[in-house]
């Protein structure tokens, strides 16, 4: 048995390729739709996407959070845009009024229509998951819950991070990479090349040298030890609580991780796939009330200066890569013992990739 070759630049540049992925993986997992704190008062509602689809959240008046596709039943006009909050949801184009719920309230002269019966329309609605105080959805109907999914990452998560049901998002930073969403997310699944191309990451955050990566269920935990004290780039106590000296992450696939630093910091990353060659990326951190504000704001902009920047131009080479006529697939640097020079997380993930696509 010879080694393990790469997935077929297809995989990666073929526009059939992302349409099976729409109808498929991107359109029957769990991802990202926002925070629970951007839903606090009965009327809030923000709109997000997934897999192509328009989509919202809102906070019922039964203090249920709801999510709907974002779509009058009348005649198919969006509802809402961005983010607010609405006693009722009307919709601008001829005013069909929906309670919170989704249940169609009134409209201009429906009474006028024999039969007409308005408990039989209803926004279509989609499953929606609080994790640790973030919402995900899902349009499969039939989804398993999240834990199913990802096992023990929700204890875990919440060990890292004593006082994560506390947190707000304070600091956004929108990213555009140029390449297939499987790039960026490739890129971030492994640490082969963290050395060679993050310094501020790999010598100023964590040491690169206990760095590792294990599936967990549908999950890729990444764990290691902070850097040396004298070397990191904010400081940290790491006497605070019993995980303050480590960083781990939890990539949930297809298209979200949760990271978090030496010192307890929280932050994610979240994926957007654009199209066949384009994706955006969201790097969020967060605090409890805005404290440590200052330091957290520090830390992404370094981070967009190092780490995100370095990472833009590998991936968009590597798509450009992809395309070229003179790529053959190579063998996966796959090392039984794993550790940071191991590719065996890239194995786990393009077997993900393949079934997503039955291929």
């Amino acid at each position: 048995m010879g080694p393990v070759l790469s997935l077929d630049a297809r995989f990666y540049t073929d526009p059939l390729i992302y349409k099976k992925e729409l109808r498929g993986v991107l359109s029957q997992t769990w991802q990202f739709a926002g925070h629970v704190s951007q839903l606090d008062t009965t009327g809030d509602y923000f709109t997000f996407s997934i897999a192509g689809e328009n989509l919202f959240c809102v906070r019922t008046s039964e203090n249920q959070i709801k999510g709907f596709y974002n779509v009058c039943q009348h005649r198919g006009h969006e509802l809402v845009k961005g983010s607010g909050n609405a006693a009722v949801l009307v919709c601008p184009y001829h005013a069909w009024t929906y309670e919170l719920n989704g249940q169609l309230r009134s409209g201009p002269n429906i009474k006028s229509v024999p039969g007409f019966d308005v408990s039989t329309v209803c926004l279509t609605e989609i499953k929606i998951e609080e994790f640790c105080g973030f919402l995900f959805a899902n349009l499969d109907p039939l989804a398993k819950p999240m834990d199913e999914w990802f096992p023990s990452v929700r204890r875990e998560l919440s060990s890292f991070v004593p006082q994560i049901a506390q947190l707000k998002p304070i600091e956004w930073v929108e990213v555009p990479e140029k390449c297939n969403w499987k790039v960026s997310v490739e890129n971030y699944s492994e640490c082969y090349h963290c050395q060679l191309n993050h310094p501020t990451f790999a010598n100023g955050i964590v040491n690169a040298k206990t760095y590792d990566i294990q599936p967990q269920g549908y999950c890729l935990r990444h764990t290691t030890e902070c850097q040396n004290l004298d070397k990191m780039s904010y400081p940290i106590d790491v006497n605070a609580n019993e995980y303050a000296g480590h960083y781990s992450s939890w990539f949930l696939w297809p298209l979200m991780s949760f990271q978090v630093y030496p010192g307890n910091v929280l932050n994610t990353y979240h994926w957007r796939a654009i199209d066949h060659e384009n994706v955006v990326v969201w790097r969020g951190w967060y605090s409890v009330d805005g404290s440590d504000a200052d330091m957290l704001h520090s830390l992404a902009v370094q981070d967009r200066q190092t780490t995100v920047e370095e990472d833009i131009h590998l991936v968009e080479s590597v798509q450009r890569g992809l395309n070229s006529r003179g790529y053959v697939p190579g063998p996966l640097v796959v090392d039984p013992q794993c550790g940071v020079k191991s590719e065996h997380s890239i194995q786990v993930l393009q077997q993900w990739m393949r079934e997503s696509v039955n291929e």
